[in-house]
């Protein structure tokens, strides 16, 4: 991975990582300070507290893929530490897709004259949960590198044995 593409991805994550702590604060200080410019009815706080909660997943994502990144640097990510974070990374997906629905549900009694906009949601929810089983496919890959690493290792050692 070059120099360019790791900086280029820590700066999105960054940014990205930033307007999301920016978003939760404006969350929390609305839920907190009563200075809401809605009404402040059940499901709008529903929605923030939902919004709150989605976005640590977000960012637990984040971090997950910053630590791999940074083991792809230093050349470590094929090993079992890798699997921390790449399983932390699939259940911060699954528990995003988990708040969509839950955002799906809060939304649509508001749209019994048009569900599609439901039904949009939801499969935009099950799109966020192909995406969980799109990186459980690479870890079974990286699972599948990690023991070639490791018998390609035996291998030289018996072969150094043999020299």
């Amino acid at each position: 991975m070059g120099k360019l593409t790791v900086a280029a991805l820590r700066t999105v994550l960054v940014v990205v990582f930033a307007g999301t702590l920016f978003v939760q604060a404006g969350m929390v200080w609305a839920l907190v300070s009563g200075s809401d410019p809605e009404d402040g009815s059940l499901p709008l706080t529903a929605l923030r507290v939902v919004t709150i909660v989605g976005m640590v997943s977000v960012q637990v994502a984040f971090v997950c893929v910053w630590r791999l990144v940074t083991m792809v640097r230093r050349g470590t990510v094929f090993s079992h530490a890798a699997f921390r974070y790449v399983d932390v990374m699939i259940g911060a997906i699954v528990a995003a897709s988990l708040v969509w629905f839950a955002v799906t549900a809060l939304n649509a009694p508001g749209q019994r004259e048009d569900p599609g906009v439901t039904v949009i949601m939801g499969g935009i929810g099950v799109a966020i949960l192909g995406v969980a089983l799109m990186v459980l496919v690479l870890r079974m890959l990286l699972a599948q590198a990690v023991a070639r690493d490791v018998e390609a290792a035996k291998m030289q050692a018996e072969l150094d044995e043999v020299i």
